[in-house]
């Protein structure tokens, strides 16, 4: 005891005790540093293999109307025939090709919604009893997933734009109904009816049918965030997220409210049941009009 306490005494014995933590810092640090610096360089190679596979279902898939670099494209005289995906985001790309919208076979006025090709089809059925075509189907919806965020995230790099939404900001549970009813009915209704059952527009367009269960919160709200085709952009500084959310609670609560009368008649409010009301219920009162006035009494008959 006497003699540590002697060498502690010692000038140099402070120098000694410093650099002795900064050696045993310098071990930790060497035998910690070398895993995180592994794991950033594979999460780095896996993003870059994940865009470049993006990129190769650009080729594929999107490059003939595109181009090859996501420029656009327009025909002999000028005029476009596909506009530049430089900067339209992930969000508009998920939109687009989820709906089956792209890649598109005929461009027309507007394109209409379809059954996404087999590559991005991520609404695979995967309730099957039998366990073989069960893994089959999640194996084939799972690459359709994946291939669907190579694409995405090969388009972003681009140019950014707006992106995905998180589960979190598309859940319709967390949406006030009321409010939304009131901003659909304000900002919506004119194109998609007041219960969202679309409507023509001018020069062949027309706006979507919303009740429909194919469309789901998250297509909602991508479509309000990017503004595809005749509509417009509804950004977060015209309707915040928040506002968003209610919109699609509301759309999805009115989808599956009940039908009282038994028949929806397209659920497009008092037209469609004013027109039934009259074709029927009048229709069947001159009906009855017209055979009882016709139905001569048997003591006119003999006379």
């Amino acid at each position: 005891m006497n003699r540590i306490t002697a060498w502690r005494r010692r000038p140099w014995a402070g120098y000694a005790v410093v650099l002795a933590a900064l050696a045993a810092i310098g071990v930790v640090y060497a035998g910690f540093s070398p895993q995180t610096d592994r794991a950033e360089a594979q999460s780095t190679a896996q993003a870059a293999q994940d865009l470049r596979h993006g990129q190769q279902l650009f080729n594929k898939n999107c490059a003939s109307c595109h181009g090859l670099n996501a420029e656009g494209t327009k025909d002999a005289k000028g005029n476009p025939i596909a506009p530049s995906l430089i900067g339209v985001g992930a969000a508009s790309v998920d939109f687009q090709v989820s709906t089956g919208r792209m890649p598109a076979m005929n461009p027309d006025a507007q394109v209409p919604r379809k059954k996404p090709i087999p590559t991005f089809d991520t609404s695979i059925k995967t309730d099957y009893e039998e366990k073989d075509k069960r893994e089959a189907a999640e194996k084939q919806k799972a690459q359709a997933e994946k291939n669907l965020a190579d694409l995405r995230a090969y388009i972003a790099s681009l140019g950014g734009g707006p992106e995905v939404p998180p589960a979190s900001a598309v859940d319709p549970a967390k949406g006030d109904v009321a409010l939304g009813g009131k901003l659909f009915r304000t900002n919506c209704a004119q194109c998609h009816s007041f219960t969202g059952q679309g409507g023509a527009l001018t020069g062949g367009k027309y706006a979507p049918k919303l009740s429909s269960s194919d469309v789901t919160p998250t297509q909602m709200y991508e479509a309000m965030l990017t503004g595809p085709q005749a509509m417009p952009v509804f950004n977060d500084t015209t309707l915040t997220p928040q506002d968003k959310q209610a919109i699609i609670a509301f759309l999805v609560q009115t989808r599956e409210e009940p039908n009282p009368g038994g028949n929806g008649l397209g659920r497009i409010g008092p037209v469609s049941e004013g027109l039934v009301a009259w074709l029927v219920g009048v229709g069947l009162l001159v009906m009855a009009a017209a055979w009882i006035t016709a139905k001569k009494p048997k003591k006119l008959k003999k006379s």
